[in-house]
Formats: structure tokens, sequence, C-alpha cells
């Protein structure tokens, strides 16, 4: 039931992911293992949260995704007196017409970046909820569906900046994956500050692959096959964050099928024909590290949580 297309062979399919990699690696450098997270993320139909630093290349990744994937971007830039319609458009009174007629606005592309999103107040970031959640907004009473297919990538200043606000625990939930860049080594930085302008690189990125080959590969990741086995490891490890005492609150339902689709995102990444468990310990890191706190130490990094549940969970 679970087996992979003829037409679509997984080795393939691989081989255009790679290609996608290859390209987004020319832009973004030393930085492959975040990248493969970010695809993982979006070949599940998440949306993506990187939260870092001004300046360690958060827009230029969403950039380099959505040009390398060829879909339609647009930017919101996030400040304290942006509104909600200004994300999802407005109704204009025609006076030839008599009537209203509705200006869409940027929500209604395929690639979002939500730029310093927590540099917007709670109403505005809540106007991406619905869009996140359901495909579609609702404007004046009339819902309209959104592009597919449909990814927000949100950038997120650390806490701690001036003119931040935290961002509510329900739209943290809506973020599939979290991810932080950091700097990056000597090597990459040496090539960054000798090297073409990644703006001007940007400009000539190319598309390795289409929008409607992205969409098959979000429907052959629902069919990356999952066992038995596995199934019963993810549980356990939910179980672990409910009952274990080591954590604020436990790990949700929606938490629990965020780490499958991206372990199934992650397998074929790897080129796996199934989810082994060390593709759900690759991706766990992004998928937890902004829904758990731990209880006694609230500065524990995303790597540290995992952890803990890589070593006292036994894989069965």
């Amino acid at each position: 039931m679970n087996s992979l297309p003829q037409e679509l062979p997984i080795t393939h399919i691989h081989a255009e992911i790679e290609a996608v990699i290859t390209a987004a690696n020319r832009i973004i450098l030393g930085k492959e293992h975040v990248i493969r997270l970010a695809l993982a993320c979006l070949f599940a139909r998440g949306h993506l949260l990187i939260e870092d630093l001004p300046g360690v290349g958060k827009t230029t990744l969403a950039h380099v995704l959505a040009n390398t994937l060829g879909l339609g971007f647009q930017r919101i830039q996030f400040t304290s007196d942006l509104l909600p319609a200004d994300i999802l458009g407005v109704s204009v009174y025609n006076r030839e017409t008599s009537t209203f007629s509705f200006h869409p606005g940027p929500i209604f592309n395929q690639v979002i970046l939500a730029d310093e999103i927590n540099r917007a107040t709670p109403r505005a970031q809540s106007a991406l909820l619905e869009a996140m959640e359901e495909r579609q907004v609702t404007v004046e009473g009339e819902t309209r569906s959104l592009s597919e297919p449909f990814f927000v990538i949100a950038t997120q200043n650390p806490s701690h900046q001036i003119g931040t606000f935290p961002l509510p625990e329900s739209q943290l939930d809506r973020f599939m994956m979290r991810i932080v860049l950091g700097y990056p080594d000597a090597a990459a930085e040496r090539e960054l500050l000798t090297g073409a302008d990644r703006r001007v690189l940007l400009r000539d990125l190319k598309p390795v692959i289409t929008p409607k080959r992205l969409i098959e590969i979000q429907d052959l990741v629902d069919r990356i096959h999952v066992s038995a086995a596995i199934l019963d490891y993810l549980q356990d490890l939910l179980e672990f964050s409910r009952k274990s005492g080591d954590f604020q609150n436990g790990l949700s339902p929606r938490a629990g099928l965020s780490v499958l689709h991206c372990a199934r995102a992650w397998a074929l990444l790897e080129g796996h024909a199934q989810v082994l468990p060390e593709d759900i310990q690759a991706i766990l890191p992004g998928v937890i590290g902004h829904r758990l706190y731990d209880a006694h130490d609230l500065r524990a990094s995303s790597a540290d949580l995992a952890l803990q549940f890589i070593r006292r969970v036994p894989i069965p």
C-alpha cells in the first residue's frame, strides 16, 4: 500500500532533490544540514520558523528555497504598526459600480516570507493562523483559498532584542519546524568575504524543479512506508515527553504528526523507501525544540532536549 510508484523511482527523485541542495549550497555556504532540514519541512507541507541573529542569512535562505523550487515569492516585513489587512487584503468601494472589490494582500502567494515576525503585535501575528492551518483566509465573512503549494517561512530575532513580541504558543505550534542557522565556519566565511555578492548569485539562481514536481514530491512523502515498530518508537517518544516529569508540558498529537511527516520527508531526502529510527532522530531537534521547555533548565537548547529523548527512549 505504501510502495513507491513505478513512474517515480526513488533514485530519480533523490537525484532531483540533491540537485536542489547543490544549487542552494552555492548561495548558503557551509549550511547543508540546515538546508536539508528546511527542505524536509517544506516537502512535509509544513511551515518553517528560522530563529537567529540578524545578518546570518535567514532571509537569503528563504529566497534560495523559493528560487530553486520555482515558486512565487512575497516578503512581508513585520513591524509594530502592521495590520491584519496589510497581510490578508481589503475590500475597496468602487463608486462607479457601487460595489466592493477585494484587493488581495501579499498572503496570496506560494512562498510567504514573514520577516522578523516577532516585531509585529500579536494581532498582526494572528492574521497568519488560519492561513497556516487551513490554507485559506476569511476576510469580511468570505473565505478564499490560498495558492498550492503554500509555505510560510518566518524569521524571528531572539526575544531579548529590543522591540520584539513573543510568539503565542498557539502560533509557535503552527510551525512544523524551527531551525537556527548560526555563524558560518571559518572556511565558509572566508569564501563569503572573498566571493561573489550573494544578491547577484540569487538573481541568477534558476529553478531546479517546477512547482508541479514539488507537489509530486510532497505526495510521494505521504507514501513513504512507516512500520508498526517505528510508530511504537514515535509513541514512546510522545509518552516520554508527557510522563517523564522533565518538561513543563508534553508533546501534543499535532507535534507527533509533525515528527511523523518530517521523518518521512527526511527519509526521502536520504534515499530511504521507509522511515528508519535515525530519520526520526535527525529531525527531532527542529520539531520539538519550540514546543517543549525543560522543567529544570529553561535555557536548554533544541539539541539538548532531543538528546534526552534519544538517550532515554530505547528503539523497539
